[in-house]
């Protein structure tokens, strides 16, 4: 094989090999990528069940249901448009409550309820993830007519 062949034979075999590695990396970050929903967006679309989503809203007043000797859960998450059931097992943050803010993170179900494999709540009284703010504010905005 002639120099000038062997060259470029090398060129395409790491062109063929670096865009392996892109192709990897892209999968790779793709499957940890987490989707944040709000329960309306949920409800107005198809949201994958066995992918890793993140649901935010307020926690329901009077939603919380506790098992009797267990770690298990029940409450619903609310954007003050829509409600979505969430199931946990696990030990709660402890600024979890009713009326405060939340994000959970976990699979939907087939039945429409949520399996929530972690729960992360508010860290302080004036702290709230930007899209479940802006998703809180859409849904008052909307129940009350007011637009701006």
């Amino acid at each position: 094989m002639k120099p000038r062949a062997q060259k470029l034979t090398l060129i395409l075999v790491g062109l063929a090999l670096l865009g392996l590695a892109v192709m990897l990396v892209l999968s790779a970050f793709e499957e940890n990528l987490v989707f944040f929903h709000t329960p309306s967006e949920v409800k107005a679309r198809n949201v994958p069940l066995e992918k890793t989503i993140r649901i935010g809203g307020l926690v329901e007043q009077g939603s919380v249901q506790r098992e009797d000797d267990s770690t298990r859960l029940r409450f619903s998450v609310t954007d003050n448009e829509s409600s979505l059931t969430v199931n946990y097992s696990g030990i709660l943050p402890d600024l979890f409550r009713e009326g405060q803010g939340v994000v959970v993170e976990g699979k939907l179900h087939d039945d429409g309820s949520f399996i929530a494999s972690r729960v992360f709540a508010r860290h302080d009284e004036t702290y709230m993830p930007p899209e479940a703010a802006e998703a809180l504010k859409r849904a008052h905005d909307a129940a009350t007519g007011d637009n701006q």
